[in-house]
């Protein structure tokens, strides 16, 4: 599995820093599959930008603003949204404005929904690595209430 063995209780601690309105530090959290980094690679070395590797960051603060502030997620549902999102199966989605994986397998969240969950993957910022930047439970018409 892309995520490493403790990547729960990392993601954990950077949400609960970031709600608690501390600076947490970029972390570690997984890495690619060999298919998942080949494609990606592919399409990069065929648009003339510099290939990553297989190593993924997490720091959070996207994933508080848009999921948790914006849709009302709590840390344990954004965690089972990456989990999904970050799984081996996970087919990478590229194209020029976004980099992701989406698990082809839908998932039944806490409210019924059948999502595809999608990771987006920021890879210039913290270049050769990528960063978790965000994920996207695809099909959640029913939303927490905030």
């Amino acid at each position: 599995m892309p995520l490493f063995e403790n990547a729960v209780e990392i993601i954990r601690a950077n949400l609960e820093e970031i709600i608690a309105l501390g600076r947490p530090k970029v972390v570690e959290i997984g890495e690619l599959t060999n298919n998942q980094l080949a494609t990606i690679n592919e399409f990069r070395i065929e648009n003339d930008l510099p290939p990553i590797i297989a190593q993924v960051k997490f720091l959070g603060r996207h994933i508080y603003q848009s999921r948790m502030l914006g849709n009302g997620y709590t840390v344990d549902e954004i965690i089972e949204q990456i989990e999904s999102a970050m799984h081996s199966c996970s087919v990478v989605k590229v194209s020029e404005v976004r980099t992701a994986l989406e698990n082809p397998n839908r998932r039944i969240d806490r409210y019924g929904n059948a999502v595809s969950d999608r990771a987006v993957l920021e890879c210039t910022k913290w270049h050769p690595w990528s960063e978790l930047f965000s994920v996207i439970p695809v099909g959640d018409a029913i939303r927490p209430k905030k």
